[in-house]
């Protein structure tokens, strides 16, 4: 069954008595959809090549363009939808497997929006952030079980080394060649200017953004890709990758196409080599093979450097993150099902995996019945949307959060959904250099800094309507938080009551 077969998703409305033919959507268009028909004077497009992204509706000067969804159907049938049935056809012509983008559209809960927030009123009054001391820098690492003194009286400072953050936010991993090299800069520039830390991915760091080691976090995935001594001690962490939210248990691929000039020497492979990552790492099968590596990376970086050991949230995370914590990692990063990424199989990514906030909740409980919660900090990530979704993070049990989906917004991604194709219009995730430029790095650090600097603005004021005034004490701290509309199975695993409970 030939694709051309498939009604196209989107279609294009060109108001005629407003295009002026400037042509300014068949430049900006990388698929190739707009194009003008010098006989009849006008312009057409090629729909079944629109990936709805917008460009060409955000920069026709005559806003004379819109995309609407298709309303073409196939005979309704609850069982076989209209997304199944081109998911079959397209596979029976191509006999490949489905890549999909940026987290699953499925309609699972977002228990996030199941969630509410307590507020103060009489007896414990609120407190004005505009007034009042607001705390919101955030520390990650290993916390001591006991405060020391030594004979003078004074505190001893035992604390391993750890990341201080000037508001409880990361920009998660993306590497570089799934992102441009301008989408990484505007990363570390706003992680520079924000006090907080961004991630390289496994893609290792290209030579550029070695100013920016104080606030990067160094990826150690299975492929090794980029990783050397100097490339370990220029970060301010360490992250072990061992999965990722979008797709657990898989490994990654970067094609070779996209393997040449700075990629592939910051990846240190050959140009026009696949940069295949294995799902395991061959070296790792038990937790004291973990631990062997956690300590062999901070043999490499004289212990100076804290390390983070990523996973997917998966039905035993509980268990898995108690081992970690053992492991002698400083930092669990945890991904949820939902977590972004370029290219991962559809069908993985929509039925792997469980959600963040479940498993954050069951990771928390578990660490602080065996009395190891304060031997490691934990991040949380995989489809943190808005400020309250960070501050009902916190209080289930997160130190800090990740985000990545969010971060690539910002940068103006409009979730087209096609990374993979590498023709990202927005200069994102893409390497083709008349695209990447479409970015300014310095213009993007300055949008992730507005948006994390109004999120933390909205964070205090949520604490301080809490009767909160530190991350610190609202960490962990449940009380502050009721279901809606959930079971009391839910409720126990989150670790909450009921709203009007």
């Amino acid at each position: 069954m030939p694709v051309s077969m498939i009604y196209p998703e989107f279609e294009i409305i060109r108001k005629e008595d407003r295009c002026i033919h400037c042509r300014l959507c068949e430049r900006q268009c990388a698929n190739e959809v707009h194009r003008f028909d010098k006989e009849h004077g006008r312009m057409l497009a090629d729909e079944a090549k629109c990936v709805d992204c917008h460009r060409c509706v955000a920069l026709c000067p005559t806003r004379a363009l819109k995309i609407v969804k298709s309303d073409h159907t196939f005979r309704p049938n609850a069982n076989w939808g209209e997304e199944t049935i081109h998911d079959i056809y397209r596979q029976a012509d191509s006999g490949g497997v489905l890549l999909a983008a940026m987290g699953t559209p499925k309609p699972y809960p977002v228990y996030w929006d199941k969630i509410l927030v307590n507020a103060s009123q009489v007896t414990n009054p609120p407190i004005d952030p505009l007034r009042e001391p607001m705390e919101t820098r955030t520390f990650l690492g290993k916390k001591p079980h006991q405060v020391h003194r030594g004979p003078d009286g004074r505190l001893k400072n035992e604390l391993s080394p750890g990341l201080s953050l000037d508001t409880p936010i990361l920009f998660s991993a993306m590497s570089y060649g799934s992102i441009s090299l301008n989408a990484h800069k505007a990363l570390a520039k706003a992680a520079e200017k924000l006090g907080i830390c961004y991630n390289t991915g496994e893609g290792g760091l290209h030579e550029d953004l070695y100013q920016y080691g104080s606030n990067t976090i160094v990826q150690v995935a299975s492929g090794r890709f980029g990783v050397h001594k100097q490339y370990l001690n220029t970060g301010a962490a360490i992250e072990i990758k061992m999965g990722q939210g979008a797709k657990p248990g898989i490994g990654g691929h970067l094609p070779g196409a996209k393997i040449a000039g700075d990629i592939s020497k910051t990846r240190m492979i050959p140009q026009g080599a696949d940069s295949i990552s294995p799902a395991p790492h061959h070296d790792i099968y038990s937790i004291e093979d973990l631990r062997q590596l956690v300590y062999s990376l901070k043999e490499a970086t004289g212990y100076q450097k804290p390390i983070l050991v990523k996973v997917a949230a998966v039905h035993n995370i509980a268990a898995i993150a108690s081992g970690i914590a053992r492991s002698g990692a400083d930092i669990i990063a945890i991904d949820g099902f939902r977590g972004g990424t370029g290219a991962a199989p559809a069908r993985i990514r929509d039925n792997i995996g469980i959600p963040i906030e479940l498993a954050l909740a069951a990771v928390d409980q578990r660490l602080r019945e065996e009395g190891i919660r304060g031997d490691v900090s934990i991040v949380a990530g995989g489809s943190i949307r808005e400020s309250s979704d960070v501050v009902k993070a916190i209080a289930l049990g997160a130190d800090a959060v990740y985000i990545g989906t969010a971060a690539l917004l910002a940068l103006g991604c409009h979730l087209c959904r096609s990374c993979h194709a590498g023709k990202c219009n927005w200069g994102i995730a893409t390497q083709q250099p008349d695209l990447v430029k479409r970015l300014d790095p310095e213009e993007g650090a300055g949008r992730l800094v507005n948006l994390v600097t109004a999120w933390t603005r909205e964070i205090k004021e949520m604490m301080g309507g809490m009767g909160i005034n530190s991350v610190e004490a609202l960490r962990g701290n449940r009380m502050m938080l009721r279901g809606i509309g959930l079971s009391d199975r839910e409720l126990s695993i989150l670790g909450i009551k009921h709203a009007g409970e």
